[in-house]
């Protein structure tokens, strides 16, 4: 037994055939630890009547601070290792849910026994088909030999650059992946050995500049400790702490180039022949779509017309409500609202995504497609570059607030990767001669 399984527990109870609560226990002795760590940093900062600063007596704090104190753990464990630990779960144990969990309630009692309560909507295994040998007409790329010229200048460019560049420390642009462990006052470990990974992008506007500073010229393997409030930031929103964390840098992935040899991993490519050839799919376009968008689309189609199943309506409501946000950030959106068909096209968009994120993740526990570290450094340097971005059907989930580049737990990540990786294994078998 591992020290995160110490540490977490997960139960799942079917309440109901399409409904499962899911409840994450956590240990009371770290939730005491936790509550210890919270009480100091606030003895540190609260100002009241008759003591001066940093004196408040303890017990006073825990009396008549209770209340934020108690909302401070629920939402720190929270964001430290619940929601990551959760997703992790139901990848490995193979729970066929639809859509995300959604947090119910947390129950703290007297003793800081701590549960986090989820509702998951559970799906029936989808019978799968011979899928593999389904006939697939693969889109055509343009014939165009100017294509090939601007692949292969693309390619040199790239290459020009990563041979020029510095990659040993961190820089403006990259993503940084990294362990993050909180200590006691006495810099030993809270959580016992538990490290949470996470990855965050190194932005470039006036918000960035607290994270700037704390990782820029790191270099991977690198170790320090910090409490900045940056870091407090992302931990806690709903209270001021003055909390210490060791942070290890594990890895970088550099914005200054396009890197082509984990391109060729994330796509299982021996050559460089094939390489030239795989990114064309990204340089050819018709009717505004890429030649790999629209083989995404006609592999997704086929395999959902082959596999019919409905979804609960309140799923497609949920959804409908995250494809209204996107579409609201588009400049067009008051000419297309004023549509007669656009709810009608909002509703089948939502439909649309549902049915393809469960037919995905149903597919990827039945193929036992497996993802890494190795394929969130892969699938992030598509988004390196505008034009390889067209590779990624799945975006990750979003990094900023508020303006400003916040990190990002590797086991969200892991989700839409997963999807990704899928995606591309469909598509591997059904274009394969």
């Amino acid at each position: 037994m591992t020290q995160e399984k110490k540490l977490l527990h997960l139960e799942i109870d079917q309440t109901r055939p399409a409904l499962c609560r899911a409840t994450v226990l956590v240990d009371k002795e770290l939730v005491n630890n936790l509550y210890h760590e919270a009480v100091l940093s606030q003895q540190k900062t609260i100002k009241t009547y008759g003591f001066r600063q940093g004196s408040v007596p303890i017990e006073y704090i825990k009396q008549n601070f209770n209340s934020s104190l108690t909302d401070h753990l629920k939402e720190f464990l929270f964001n430290y290792f619940v929601i990551s630990f959760l997703n992790k779960e139901i990848r490995i144990q193979k729970i066929f849910a639809a859509g995300e969990p959604r947090l119910t309630d947390i129950i703290v009692d007297e003793d800081n026994n701590t549960r986090f309560h989820f509702d998951l909507t559970t799906f029936p295994t989808i019978p799968f088909q011979n899928w593999k040998y389904f006939p697939f007409k693969a889109p055509k790329r343009k014939k165009y030999k100017d294509l090939d010229r601007q692949v292969s200048s693309f390619v040199k460019d790239e290459k020009e650059k990563q041979k020029s560049i510095d990659t040993s420390s961190i820089k403006v642009g990259d993503w940084v992946c990294f362990n993050i462990i909180l200590l006691n006052n006495k810099n030993e470990p809270v959580f016992g050995d538990h490290k949470e990974n996470l990855w965050i992008k190194i932005g470039n506007e006036a918000g960035d500049e607290e994270f700037q500073k704390l990782f820029l010229n790191k270099k991977i393997g690198e170790q320090f400790i910090t409490n900045d409030e940056c870091v407090q930031d992302y931990f806690s929103s709903m209270m001021d702490t003055n909390y210490t964390f060791s942070i290890e840098v594990n890895d970088i992935l550099h914005h200054s180039f396009f890197c082509t040899n984990q391109f060729k991993r994330h796509f299982k490519i021996k050559t460089n022949k094939e390489m030239l050839q795989r990114i064309v799919e990204v340089f050819s376009f018709r009717n505004d779509l890429s030649q790999r968008q629209l083989m995404i689309e006609e592999s997704l189609k086929l395999l959902l017309n082959r596999h019919h199943f409905s979804v609960p309506k309140y799923l497609i409501l949920r959804q409908e409500k995250l494809v209204l946000s996107s579409v609201r950030d588009n400049p067009d959106y008051h000419v297309y609202r004023m549509q007669k068909d656009f709810r009608d096209y909002v509703r089948q968009l939502a439909e649309k995504q549902i049915k393809e994120t469960i037919l995905l993740d149903q597919l990827s526990h039945k193929e036992n497609v497996r993802i890494e570290h190795e394929d969130i450094k892969n699938y992030l340097n598509l988004t390196n570059r505008s034009r390889m971005k067209d590779f990624i059907y799945f975006e990750h989930p979003e990094t900023k607030v508020d303006g400003r580049e916040m990190p990002i737990s590797s086991e969200l990540l892991k989700q839409a990767c997963l999807r990704e990786k899928t995606l591309n294994y469909i598509i591997y078998h059904l274009t394969r001669k």
